[in-house]
């Protein structure tokens, strides 16, 4: 399973995205982990495979909230951004007319 996630991850040819991150995370620490507890077992290839897979999965839920957090943040950070746009552009066209009205 980790070699699986490993080649996808390496042939992608795209940087890896916060949710990718977090399952080749788990995966890795999962499957060592599970080779620790396997070999006080005397099973370290059962334990690393049972590891990775319940680490590819804790990994991937970890990674996949951290990305939709990131996604909410951005869209939170681009609303306020045209916001302060629009009050800028209504800040100046008051300027516009008080100028207007002290001239005439």
């Amino acid at each position: 399973m980790a070699a699986a996630i490993v080649t996808a991850v390496g042939c992608s040819g795209e940087p890896l995205s916060t949710r990718e991150k977090g399952t080749f995370l788990g995966t890795g620490i999962g499957a060592a982990t599970g080779a620790i507890i396997g070999a006080a077992v005397g099973a370290p290839g059962a334990g690393a495979a049972i590891g990775a897979g319940v680490g590819a999965l804790g990994g991937y839920a970890v990674g996949n909230e951290m990305q939709n957090r990131e996604k909410q943040q951005a869209q939170t950070q681009s609303q306020l951004s045209s916001q302060q746009r629009e009050i800028q552009q209504q800040q100046q066209q008051i300027q516009q007319l008080k100028s207007q009205q002290e001239t005439q």
